[in-house]
């Protein structure tokens, strides 16, 4: 299906209201939430659209208004249904570009699947592929925060606007936290340090990182599908190749790297997903002497 949209002589970021339509992609709370929030900011209505599922579990999209010409913005919050929810996005997105939308542009505060971002021995870049498929269905802008990693950005062929929450969780810290000059900013694992870094130099606080046991696997960057065998021994050779083999990694007893004794502790990260890695970086806070304990994300 071809559609030919009315002719401009610059496309723009830049939108008049007469030729806007905000939809929300699904009808969970916190997505509705947000897009009348945003919608009441603005200054109009909410699109008309239907989203539900069959019977059959096939998720079926319905445009109840007409978009030709316009610059359309979807909302779409992840909810525990991701795969459901991302197809909801993916049909919605492309009904607009076969309905003769002039853009349309996707509001996805967390991109899901970011964490699969790295090749992991014999998987797949799983993001990557979820950016393809935007691209394909008829993005043509996305607006998100704080990409897991911001070389994600480069997996689109289309705009990308990776807003920070920073600022926000800085005034947080800052105002809510008492004497959080007396505070340390901790990387619950070496993964994380950079963020932490950066929160750490802005307040002008302390850092320090956990290491060990509890640290998170994505801080093993090793393709399986390239690394050498393990073997026994460091002292093992191939006996034809004489190619020396893989010493097997064994993880170090969890440490705490940085003084955090009678300090509120302020555990930085970016995702929130298993709960228990955090409960055990509290917890070996509190055995270190640290006091108060607050997650950040």
């Amino acid at each position: 299906m071809f559609c030919v949209a009315p002719a401009e002589s610059e496309a723009r970021m830049n939108v008049t209201k007469g030729g806007l339509v905000l939809f929300s992609a699904n009808s969970n709370s916190s997505c509705m939430e947000l897009s009348k929030t945003i919608a009441e900011r603005l200054g109009v209505e909410m699109g008309k659209v239907q989203v539900y599922q069959e019977p059959d579990r096939e998720t079926r999209v319905q445009i109840q208004e007409s978009v030709r010409g316009k610059d359309v913005f979807i909302i779409q919050t992840v909810s525990k249904d991701v795969n459901t929810t991302i197809m909801e996005l993916l049909i919605m997105v492309y009904a607009c570009k076969t309905s003769c939308a002039k853009s349309i542009i996707g509001v996805v505060p967390y991109f899901p699947y970011s964490k699969q971002c790295k090749m992991r021995k014999r998987g797949s870049i799983v993001s990557k592929l979820l950016a393809s498929m935007m691209c394909k269905a008829g993005l043509t802008h996305l607006i998100t925060m704080d990409l897991h990693q911001k070389e994600i950005q480069g997996f689109f062929n289309i705009p990308v606007d990776n807003l920070r929450a920073s600022p926000f969780l800085l005034q947080y810290i800052q105002e809510e936290i008492p004497d959080y000059r007396n505070a340390v900013i901790v990387a619950k694992s070496p993964a994380s340090a950079k963020r932490a870094q950066s929160f750490a130099e802005r307040l002008r606080l302390g850092i320090a990182v956990i290491h060990g046991e509890a640290q998170d696997a994505e801080s093993d960057l090793v393709d399986g599908r390239h690394s050498p065998p393990m073997v026994r021994s460091a002292a093992a050779i191939h006996p034809s190749l004489e190619i020396p083999m893989l010493i097997p990694k064994e993880k170090p007893p969890i440490t705490v790297v940085g003084d955090v004794g009678g300090r509120t502790a302020v555990i930085v990260d970016d995702i929130i997903d298993d709960v228990d890695s955090f409960l055990a970086a509290a917890e070996t806070l509190k055995e270190r002497g640290g006091g108060y304990q607050y997650n950040s994300t």
